[in-house]
């Protein structure tokens, strides 16, 4: 246990300290604030557009994120001969790979944390055409992010310590502050006669991304035990793309008792299970935990079985 928690935690701190990381957390935490401050022509569906679109954002950056830190957190070691180094102790190949999946899970947790906190600001500071932008929780937003990477460069500097993890943990905190003074302390005309609200219905959806990203990630890693990056980052984008038009393509014939379309059914992973803007734009006001859970079962089982078959492929790889 005491090797796997290891393999575990320096896993988590590498991929944080790749400036990719932060980038892409940086990039699109920015890019889902800036969708709730131009006008937009929507007919009083503004808010649902910018909400989609923060979704949408934060489930693309969190799959491009996944795929790299997959491939940084294992194609490399195997290919600079780093987990041999490993290996060569008392760690089993099963161990070292699910503490590095852990690690990973753990990475992606964070990325999503942070976007999941842009997307609720979204929420917040979208308005339709009788609204206007909300310029106090841009600037205090941005007041937080420039504050970050300044901390971040304080302590480089002054304390030698590695720039980017310290960023990440500093927007990791300083986003979740700006926030909460956003929430608490300003206001925000959405319409006429309607003050701005948190739309916390995006916490179930942003939570159910989240799931999605650890199946992906799950299979990334499976992949990296036998390709490098750009094969893996191929292989990913063709189950993502298969998977979400998996109703249209074999879910009908499946019902049908076609054996063929029943097998891919449950072999390609179905995205649409944890994407829930469709419901949320249709004006679904309630959500039900349990599908949370099933959600969750459902994720554990499939980041599992491609576990499984990635430690089976790992177990083969000559790593000398």
């Amino acid at each position: 246990m005491r090797q796997f928690l290891t393999i575990a935690v320096n896993a988590f701190m590498e991929l944080i300290r790749q400036p990719v990381f932060l980038l892409v957390m940086t990039a699109s935490v920015l890019f889902e604030i800036f969708l709730a401050v131009p006008y937009y022509f929507a007919f009083g569906d503004e808010p649902k557009l910018v909400e989609n679109s923060a979704l949408a954002v934060m489930l693309l950056s969190g799959l491009f994120g996944a795929v790299l830190s997959a491939s940084s957190s294992l194609a490399r070691e195997i290919r600079a001969g780093t987990a041999l180094a490993v290996l060569s102790k008392p760690v089993g190949r099963a161990q070292f790979l699910l503490a590095k999946f852990a690690g990973l899970a753990a990475a992606l947790t964070v990325l999503t944390y942070v976007n999941l906190i842009g997307v609720l600001l979204a929420s917040w500071m979208s308005f339709d055409v009788f609204g206007k932008t909300d310029t106090a929780a841009l600037g205090i937003f941005a007041a937080g992010v420039v504050l970050a990477y300044a901390l971040a460069g304080f302590s480089n500097f002054f304390l030698r310590r590695p720039f980017v993890s310290d960023a990440v943990l500093a927007l990791l905190v300083l986003v979740t502050l700006a926030a909460f003074v956003v929430f608490r302390f300003t206001s925000q005309r959405q319409t006429v006669g309607m003050e701005a609200q948190v739309d916390w219905r995006l916490l179930p959806a942003g939570i159910l991304v989240l799931f999605a990203l650890w199946v992906l990630a799950a299979i990334a890693l499976a992949c990296s035990t036998r390709l490098d990056t750009i094969p893996t980052l191929a292989i990913c984008s063709a189950f993502f793309l298969i998977g979400l038009m998996s109703d249209y393509f074999f879910g009908r014939r499946a019902e049908t008792g076609e054996w063929w379309a029943s097998a891919l059914y449950t072999a390609i992973p179905n995205w649409q299970l944890f994407w829930l803007a469709d419901a949320l734009s249709m004006g679904k006001s309630t959500f039900h935990w349990a599908y949370v859970g099933k959600a969750f079962a459902y994720a554990v089982a499939y980041a599992g079985a491609a576990l499984a078959i990635g430690t089976a492929l790992f177990e083969e790889r000559e790593l000398g």
